[in-house]
């Protein structure tokens, strides 16, 4: 039997309607898990994590929207507003691998050096302490975004969509709480709100974010959390997961099911497992991954994070495979997404264009013919005359965030004034067939101008 690959955040009751109907669509990957994420997980039913208000029906889907379609369009960004607080520059940033911050940290790092490692040969493993020293860094993610969604009548219409995950502390700098999850959770957000441990809920804009390797670190203003809160929440300390036994036992703590944080354990089930779609191998554990998990901490038995959990797969023949991202594969980009400057959206009328009619480059487009996956510029409009851009050019990054097709181009747009400069990270083919990739400053003109 063919296995399915489900996303984390599916409602239940979906995951066994799907376990019935769709195996014989056969194994998608780790890609159509992570695009699913929004179409297939609209959590009408948790109202605020888990609390279901009367009127909701749990089994109720807001409808999917459209994605990936290969089109050939002028892109201007994504229409709706971003609430928040903007963001400062970096300045440093305290923890992540090793070292203990200076004295400046208003957030302290989780005490787990103290907990004495469970032996293999324990036959009953008490966690308690471990899991207490945890908790704290340990957050959940509610996603608020407005949609594109095609009608009975072929038109559109904008409509707004919740979705939970999870995140780890991670770090702090001089004037923000620095958050670790997976991209597809903070996927097209129009506000992100982060509840702590305390059951506080502060909102969070996003830093950076890779989907390749579904990274995404979210900041939370350290002057808008309270000192209460503040003596609540740990900063968590990073693992070696490179040294990673088969057979250690792992703990994964996450939002599941949107109810609030959770704790399941089992052990490591394989190491450097690949999946389609997703750039980098995986860990494979038996610990309960549940809708919800995306983003949470994958822990040995010291308290360290060595994995950020992710996927998992599930069918009727399936039992007890999820994955996590090894941290120790991705501490550079993790590091790279804190340094990045945190982004708000900007109202539809002032958001910036590129100016140029693109289409996408799929992963399968890519294999085929040798090409970087991102976006194909096939023409540039009339109002983009001086821009250094050119056809045949593929878009691949834009300040640092990778570009895999126009949903992604469209999304990091709408963080961009007309008048604004950006940098895109382009590839182009030499007479040998070869890509080269270099770094191109942008003007933004106005995205009025090309409607």
């Amino acid at each position: 039997m063919k296995k399915q690959f489900f996303n984390f955040h599916k409602n239940t009751e979906e995951n066994k309607d799907n376990m019935t109907n769709d195996q014989s669509q056969g194994y998608e990957g780790y890609q159509n898990y992570r695009n699913d994420y929004q179409q297939n997980y609209q959590q009408d039913s948790f109202y605020p994590y888990g609390q279901q208000t009367p009127e909701q029906d749990p089994h109720k889907k807001s409808p999917k929207k459209r994605k990936g379609v290969k089109t050939v369009a002028a892109v201007t960004g994504l229409a709706v507003l971003f609430g928040g607080i903007a963001g400062g520059a970096f300045y440093g940033v305290n923890y992540l691998v090793g070292g203990s911050g200076s004295s400046s940290n208003q957030i302290a790092r989780a005490d787990t050096a103290s907990l004495t490692q469970v032996s293999s040969g324990t036959t009953d493993t008490d966690l308690t302490d471990l899991v207490k020293a945890s908790m704290p860094f340990v957050v959940s993610i509610q996603n608020m975004s407005v949609e594109e969604v095609q009608n009975f009548f072929g038109g559109t219409s904008q409509q707004e969509s919740t979705s939970v995950g999870s995140g780890i502390i991670i770090g702090e700098n001089d004037t923000e709480l620095l958050i670790v999850t997976n991209a597809h959770v903070v996927e097209n957000a129009n506000t992100l709100t982060v509840t702590f441990n305390d059951n506080t809920s502060l909102e969070a804009n996003i830093k950076g974010s890779d989907s390749d390797k579904d990274l995404a670190v979210v900041a939370v203003p350290l002057d808008s959390i309270s000192s209460d809160t503040k003596s609540a929440i740990k900063t968590a300390t990073l693992g070696d997961s490179d040294a990673l036994q088969v057979g250690e036992e792992v703990i994964a703590i996450g939002n599941a099911l949107g109810y609030g944080q959770s704790v399941t354990n089992g052990i490591v089930s394989a190491k450097d497992r690949e999946i389609s779609g997703y750039d980098g191998t995986l860990i494979q554990t038996n610990a309960a991954i549940n809708p919800g998990n995306s983003g949470g901490a994958l822990l040995n038995t010291k308290g360290e994070v060595i994995g950020i959990n992710c996927a998992k797969i599930s069918d009727s023949s399936v039992e007890g495979m999820g994955y996590a991202i090894p941290v120790s594969e991705v501490s550079d980009i993790i590091q790279n997404l804190m340094n990045q400057q945190t982004k708000t959206r900007v109202s539809e009328e002032e958001q910036g264009s590129l100016g140029v009619q693109v289409m996408d480059i799929d992963e399968t487009t890519a294999e085929r013919y040798g090409m970087p996956q991102g976006v194909y510029i096939t023409g540039l409009t009339q109002d983009n005359t001086d821009s250094d851009l050119k056809r045949g050019y593929i878009i691949t990054a834009l300040n640092g965030t990778t570009i895999s097709d126009t949903s992604d181009l469209q999304n990091e747009l709408g963080y961009y004034r007309a008048g604004e400069d950006v940098t895109l990270t382009v590839q182009s083919a030499g007479s040998d067939g070869e890509y080269t990739s270099q770094d191109i400053t942008v003007t933004l003109i106005s995205s009025q101008s090309n409607q």
